[in-house]
């Protein structure tokens, strides 16, 4: 994000996109995560975990994306 001098740090940034999914879509929490790339804690529910969500991710990114693009520069 530095090499594209993009103003927000990349903590900020995920926060944000944690925020908008959890208050503003319909994308169950798994489908965020997944996008985020993050790890399953629990190991039972890490083994049923098989697929990885892609349509569902490619729809969530699709709305951020959107969202990005509405935004004005601080």
């Amino acid at each position: 994000m530095r090499g594209i001098a993009f103003p927000m740090m990349l903590h900020g940034f995920r926060s944000t996109f944690k925020d908008l999914t959890r208050k503003t879509t319909h994308y169950p929490n798994e489908v965020s995560e997944a996008a985020l790339a993050h790890v399953i804690g629990d190991q039972t529910e890490a083994a049923y975990a098989r697929g990885d969500l892609f349509n569902k991710r490619a729809g969530l990114m699709q709305d951020w994306a959107d969202y990005l693009a509405g935004c004005k520069a601080a």
